[in-house]
């Protein structure tokens, strides 16, 4: 008896000490359906970001160009110059920076797409040290697939069929790029007053408050960002070109002028350089190794100034996580393409100071 009676106790303990798994299965359930509404919302927007590309492209790209340049329109403003004269030398000086790029990566990109055939065969030769390695993977495919399909691998044929789709997609539209100028002109006249509305489209005093200051480290973050980064690619870009110069490679300035706008785009910019040097050091130089030499120094300098020089430069406050970079290339590029890759970082600033003044972190300090 004292036996069962204490089975009995230790039963009923367990069942008492068993923990409910849900407290509120009503609030369970209305938790769940937010989070679908949620779910929902940003697959519809991102789908919308997708569709409507060709007119969100400029207009966004414009309003962060505008953002950037709004604290030397405020300085000209209170100089006593018009907005507008000073939104339209902004302007002018930057359809002429583009027109100068466009004119000097002109020249050297047709040159190049004419003799494309004569590079496709250069390329065969120099690549003729992976005959062996393409053999073996054929013999591979064809004892495990059959001869339905081959690898052919014929490098005159391959290069004017990539060089001229990836020339004609990096071309803006004429349309989108009418619609960024215009749309930035306005931008760099209207954005106080459009500011001003804003503002006063908020009932409460603290509200109207907390969008200035947003605002106001927005176009902060994104001009210091911005800047730094720009004198630190012109700097690059001189030593790529000088590089370039020494080692003897054709037209030295262009790769120069590319390297340091593909630096704009952490991570794939400068991969996508990496490549462009060894394919043009595969035409130029008589050996593979010599190859190797300039993509192997531009990755030691970008190495360098993006771990080192330029985080160092621009501050702990303005250094973003490289996981949150990395994804937010991957979407505005999956999203908007490469113009997008060049909008991810500046995009990720903005996104990144509403977060700070919205929910703002305590500063706790954890152990090592």
């Amino acid at each position: 008896m004292e036996y069962i009676r204490a089975k009995n106790e230790v039963r009923h303990a367990l069942v008492i000490s068993d923990p409910t798994p849900v407290d509120n299965v009503q609030k369970m359930w209305v938790t769940a359906g937010q989070a679908a509404t949620i779910g929902i919302f940003l697959l519809l927007f991102g789908a919308f970001l997708y569709v409507g590309h060709a007119i969100l492209l400029p207009i966004l790209a414009a309003a962060i160009v505008a953002l950037t340049f709004a604290p030397l329109i405020k300085a000209a403003k209170r100089a006593g110059i018009s907005p507008w004269i000073s939104g339209m030398l902004i302007l002018l000086v930057g359809i002429g920076l583009l027109s100068l790029l466009v004119t000097a990566l002109a020249g050297p990109v047709s040159e190049w797409m004419g003799r494309a055939p004569d590079i496709g065969n250069s390329l065969k030769d120099k690549l003729s040290v992976l005959d062996a390695p393409l053999a073996s993977l054929r013999e591979l495919q064809t004892s495990l697939l059959g001869n339905s399909s081959q690898i052919n691998v014929n490098v005159a044929d391959l290069a004017p069929n990539v060089v001229l789709p990836v020339v004609a997609f990096l071309t803006p539209a004429a349309g989108e790029l009418l619609l960024f100028f215009a749309t930035l002109y306005f931008f760099l006249v209207g954005q106080i007053e459009l500011r001003n509305q804003a503002v006063g489209m908020f009932a409460k005093h603290d509200t109207k408050l907390r969008f200035m200051k947003i605002m106001r480290d927005i176009e902060r973050n994104l001009a210091g960002y911005l800047t730094v980064v720009t004198i630190v690619n012109t700097v690059l870009a001189a030593i790529v070109a000088l590089g370039a110069w020494l080692i003897g490679f054709p037209n030295p300035v262009i790769f120069g002028l590319l390297a340091g706008l593909l630096n704009y785009v952490p991570y794939v910019g400068p991969c996508v350089m990496v490549v462009i040097l060894f394919g043009v050091g595969l035409v130029t130089f008589p050996s593979v190794g010599h190859a190797f030499i300039a993509p192997a120094a531009l990755i030691a300098l970008t190495t360098t100034e993006g771990h080192f020089i330029t985080p160092t430069i621009v501050g702990r406050r303005l250094t973003l996580n490289p996981l949150l970079v990395f994804l937010a290339l991957a979407f505005w590029t999956w999203i908007w393409g490469p113009f997008g890759a060049f909008l991810a970082v500046p995009l990720s600033i903005v996104a990144l100071v509403i977060v700070h003044h919205l929910f703002p972190a305590d500063e706790v300090k954890f152990p090592e």
